[in-house]
């Protein structure tokens, strides 16, 4: 596995898986201590390496997030395509007009039915940290045919990129 800090080649490669997948499952500590997930529509990775997203004042996860030093983890997964970005950040919740006015679409309608000007709709941003990819370039034939391969031969087999990146 390859370790680097993040440039704008990797933050650009970064940016486009995220959004290509667009739905993170995003992990927050419960006050148990319970590690605790939900999806999330990823709506925008900007260029500085954060990821938006659209919540709601009154959810749960506002509440973790301010209660685990702002600490979370999102995951994102296309198994069709044998991509996936792991990703720790600090998050923090936003209320920013003039961002929720760049990051609205039609299908956050159906969250936040009074629209945007929602009173209980925030941002939240999530500052990359840390992020972790995984990545085959093989087609899925070619991925099938290796691992075959690899029962038979003992040797693991070649799945593609694993880069882990620093912010």
């Amino acid at each position: 596995m390859e370790t680097t800090t993040l440039d704008n080649k990797q933050l650009e490669k970064l940016r486009d898986m995220i959004e290509d997948i667009r739905i993170a499952m995003m992990t927050t500590v419960d006050g148990q201590g319970n590690l605790v997930s939900r999806p999330m529509a990823a709506l925008q990775v900007d260029e500085n390496g954060t990821v938006w997203f659209f919540t709601k004042r009154s959810s749960p996860k506002v509440d973790q997030i301010d209660n685990s030093e702002n600490r979370v983890n999102l995951s994102f997964a296309d198994v069709s395509d044998a991509t996936y970005v792991s990703v720790s950040g600090t998050a923090q919740e936003l209320d920013d007009r003039a961002k929720v006015d760049e990051l609205w679409n039609p299908q956050a309608k159906a969250w936040f039915p009074d629209g945007k000007e929602d009173p209980d709709l925030i941002l939240l941003k999530v500052h990359i940290d840390m992020a972790e990819y995984w990545n085959a370039s093989d087609s899925t034939m070619v991925r099938i045919i290796q691992q075959a391969a690899s029962v038979i031969t003992g040797n693991p087999p070649k799945m593609g990129e694993n880069v882990k990146v620093y912010n």
